[in-house]
């Protein structure tokens, strides 16, 4: 299976949890998105998972994510499983207690960036 097939298949696989389906970027979050840029929204996904999932034992795990609309990679966090290490390693098969790797985080971003971009096209 390649990449995309992979993001394809886990956000199949998302949609069919009631919690994580629950979560939609609003019009203000689109906007922001379409104004600031795909490439803009990647690297802030870069940086809010590199300082907050990245580390073996992030500050906070489990509410180190906001759950307002505060910023779309937030949104897509908790509509992905991305939010906490907890949900890393149950929906992701990503181990708890080791630094996320390069291409893990890579997977990570990827998958946040294809929600989000799914959601600006609804």
């Amino acid at each position: 299976m390649n990449k995309k097939e992979i993001i394809n298949k886990k956000l199949e696989e998302l949609s069919k949890s009631k919690f994580r389906f629950s979560f939609h970027l609003n019009k203000k979050m689109i906007v922001y998105v379409k104004e600031k840029g795909f490439e803009t929204i990647k690297n802030h996904a870069y940086d809010f998972i590199e300082e907050r999932l990245k580390p073996e034992n992030p500050k906070n795990d489990g509410k180190q994510t906001p759950m307002k609309q505060i910023h779309p990679v937030f949104i897509a966090q908790h509509a992905c499983a991305c939010c906490c290490r907890s949900c890393l390693e149950k929906w992701h098969h990503i181990p708890k207690g080791k630094e996320l790797s390069n291409n893990e985080i890579n997977y990570i971003v990827t998958l946040l960036l294809e929600w989000i971009k799914r959601e600006c096209k609804k």
